[in-house]
């Protein structure tokens, strides 16, 4: 195997270790938080709420609010790794000039679109508290 075929492969790794990671670091605090209702083990629970199931008592506007704030948060976390793959290149170049410009590429990208998801993020803001002002919601 040549040296690029084995870089190759490392990058390859590096990319699947990194999602695996960031997914982890994301969906498993969600199943640390589960709560279990206490009743007695002889009864069938009843008298469950919308909010006893997960459901929330939340108005549209909160839940979508909340929907978009989750969105652009992963694709910020999207956006960071694309800087940080910019940067890995970048520092395995070993001088590379091809693969300089990628990596500068990438991590312009990244950034460029971290500009876009902010921008994004403070439109959506704006769009929902104006809309909540004009129908009375808040």
């Amino acid at each position: 195997m040549k040296g690029g075929e084995i870089m190759k492969k490392l990058t390859k790794l590096f990319a699947i270790v990194a999602m695996t990671m960031s997914l982890a670091m994301t969906a498993l605090p969600m199943v640390a938080l589960a709560q279990v209702i206490d009743t007695d083990p002889g009864e069938f629970p009843t008298g469950f709420t919308a909010t006893d199931v997960g459901l929330g008592d939340n108005d549209l506007l909160t839940t979508v609010n909340n929907i978009i704030k989750v969105l652009l948060g992963l694709l910020g976390i999207l956006a960071g790794l694309l800087i940080l793959w910019g940067g890995f290149i970048w520092m395995t170049a070993a001088g590379d000039t091809d693969k300089v410009e990628k990596a500068k590429k990438l991590i312009i990208s990244g950034i460029i679109g971290l500009v876009i998801i902010f921008a994004a993020y403070a439109i959506a803001q704006f769009v929902i508290t104006n809309l909540a002002t004009a129908t009375g919601a808040v």
